[in-house]
């Protein structure tokens, strides 16, 4: 049934010299996985055979290890900087963001091997860092019991990290060490392609690898182009080539996947996402998990390979073009914060799946889908991936954060934000936001109640900023970082993750008995304020009965009233 895998798997075994040193993974028959010390053993040991191989450890973790990244370059040199100035392509493989999907954990220990003892060859224009597992805290967190309906291996880690969050939402929030030493590796190695290995759940079907590519609409332009017209479709014939056909992640809206479905929309808090601020090609592989381990990490190791061989061929184009898309994104008036997918625009791809079904179950006697693997079939289904804006702001000459904001500034310096402070109390005129509506989750969500729907109003005021507080210019790599994490209404902003919800609650108030004499007064010296007042206790009947919300009207349109309350506290320079 799968030949074309183990037709793959036997050219790589028939590869290797007869003294390579054996994986855990070999060494287990295929079905295991390495724990975290063999992985840290490992590449300890195979930078004793090459000095094409590097391993450094990185920032830390939550669960107190720090993070390791193997960096891989045909010369023997390391240093991230030269490679960016050498017009190197970069390549970044992040492996067990979810430990209990370890397929490129040990597919990235094959292909490291393979490079140190010769029988692959990294082109010279191409440098790999592979992060060789990043969920550690998980990764030592191993059973058997995990991800239950999975096919191997026999033993893995868990899908939480050492604060049980998923570390594959907190990219843009940060709130496990591993995110935060991500970003800094991330920044480091400046890559042109990110590769973040994962497994598949979900339908039954015939695909052992499906993709997630970055949505080319949201990459935008020419980069986003390229990505959707040229180094996709590469990739996929590649595979194709070597007997494994690549469908786009099965990301299905109906019962099956029959009815087509969409692309995976991969918002900031994701890798691709997060990727994507930077103009990098992202992208996911998934394998499915009902295919067996050995063939799942053959897959994997293929996949990197056409990666690759890809990057080699191509590495002029893609460099120049993510430089490109920094540099039209830093001159772009106007850009999007959110999207929707349209389904108005689909292309076909060809599905191999199964005959799916409903039988009675035998546990609850009601209809249960099943899929019938002796009945497969190949079709033509849609799928939609054109993604269309649905809010678009005005990029500002500059944001300005007051200094009591600092867990935002010390992320927004994670990420290599260039911003300067004010050198003494400073008046500037800038346009407010006022937050007008939202809606806050009723559960939480990854440490966080996030907030949604958030509506705006904006002002222009002028206001007086406190020596320290910091302003950052635009026109600069980080920008889309900055518009998408600043600008409230976007879906991973800031403020959509509660680092701002203090001024969604009322600090001050009142005591109605001694507000009563006040408000007398306050209607008596604002004559506007007295008729509407009054008007609207003519026109809602509620209002008119409610002695309170009489109160808090006055009060509410008083000079009395907080300015910080709804006041969003980021501001922005308009020139």
């Amino acid at each position: 049934m799968y030949h074309y895998v183990k037709l793959a798997i036997a050219l790589l075994m028939l590869c290797l010299p007869a003294k390579a040193q054996l994986t855990p993974y070999e060494k287990g028959n295929y079905n295991t996985t390495a724990t975290y010390e063999e992985i840290t053993t490992f590449y300890k040991n195979i930078t004793t055979k090459t000095n094409q191989i590097k391993v450094q450890n990185i920032g830390t973790t939550d669960g107190g290890a720090p993070l390791q990244l193997v960096t891989i370059s045909s010369n023997g040199k390391h240093d991230a900087a030269q490679w960016n100035k050498q017009n190197k392509t970069v390549i970044l493989i992040n492996n067990g963001i979810h430990p209990g999907e370890p397929d490129g954990i040990d597919a990235c220990m094959l292909l490291t091997r393979n490079i140190a003892n010769g029988t692959i060859k990294l082109p010279s224009n191409v440098c790999l860092a592979i992060i060789p597992v990043y969920n550690i805290g998980g990764c030592l967190n191993r059973s058997s019991n995990y991800r239950v309906d999975q096919n191997g291996p026999e033993e893995f880690g868990f899908r939480g990290n050492a604060q049980n969050l998923d570390l594959n939402r907190d990219f843009i929030k940060c709130d496990s060490r591993d995110a935060r030493t991500f970003a800094q590796i991330f920044h480091m190695v400046k890559p042109q392609i990110l590769i973040d290995n994962h497994v598949s759940n979900g339908a039954d079907y015939q695909h052992i690898m499906t993709l997630i590519a970055t949505q080319h609409n949201k990459l935008g332009g020419a980069v986003g182009a390229y990505q959707q017209d040229s180094m996709t479709p590469a990739i996929y014939e590649s595979m194709k080539l070597k007997g494994i056909d690549v469908v786009p992640y099965v990301n299905f809206f109906g019962a099956t996947p029959l009815q087509g479905w969409t692309e995976f929309y991969d918002s900031p808090r994701y890798s691709t996402g997060y990727s994507t601020l930077w103009h990098c090609f992202g992208y996911v592989p998934e394998t499915h998990m009902l295919k067996p381990y050995k063939l799942r990490v053959a897959a994997t190791y293929e996949l990197m390979l056409s990666f690759i061989t890809y990057a080699s061929t191509n590495h002029i184009r893609i460099n120049a073009l993510q430089k490109e898309a920094q540099l039209q994104y830093q001159i772009k008036s106007t850009v999007p914060l959110d999207w929707e997918v349209s389904k108005q625009d689909s292309s076909m791809i060809t599905f191999k799946g199964y005959t799916s079904s409903y039988k009675p179950s035998l546990v609850t006697g009601l209809p249960r889908l099943y899929y019938d693997r002796a009945s497969p079939f190949t079709k033509k289904i849609p799928f939609y991936n054109t993604y269309l804006p649905t809010i678009q702001v005005t990029k500002p000459k500059a944001y300005i954060i007051p200094k009591g904001w600092w867990k935002v500034i010390e992320l927004l310096q994670l990420n290599k934000v260039l911003m300067s402070r004010l050198k003494q109390d400073t008046i500037i005129t800038v346009e407010a936001y006022t937050i007008t509506d939202y809606k806050s989750g009723s559960k939480p969500y990854e440490n966080h109640h996030a907030n949604s729907n958030i509506k705006v109003s904006s002002s222009i005021q002028t206001k007086t900023f406190a020596k320290g507080d910091y302003i950052i210019y635009l026109q600069q790599n980080a920008d889309r970082y900055i518009v998408e994490t600043l600008e409230p209404q976007g879906r991973d902003s800031y403020m959509a993750w509660n680092f701002f919800d203090g001024i969604l609650g009322q600090k001050e108030g009142y005591s109605d008995y001694v507000f009563e004499e006040t408000a007398l007064k306050i209607l008596a010296e604002k004559m506007e304020l007295k008729l509407k007042f009054l008007d609207k206790k003519i026109v809602d009947k509620a209002f008119a009965q409610d002695a309170e919300a009489q109160l808090n009207y006055i009060y509410k349109n008083s000079k009395y009233f907080e300015p910080a309350y709804m006041q969003y506290p980021v501001y922005r320079v308009l020139y």
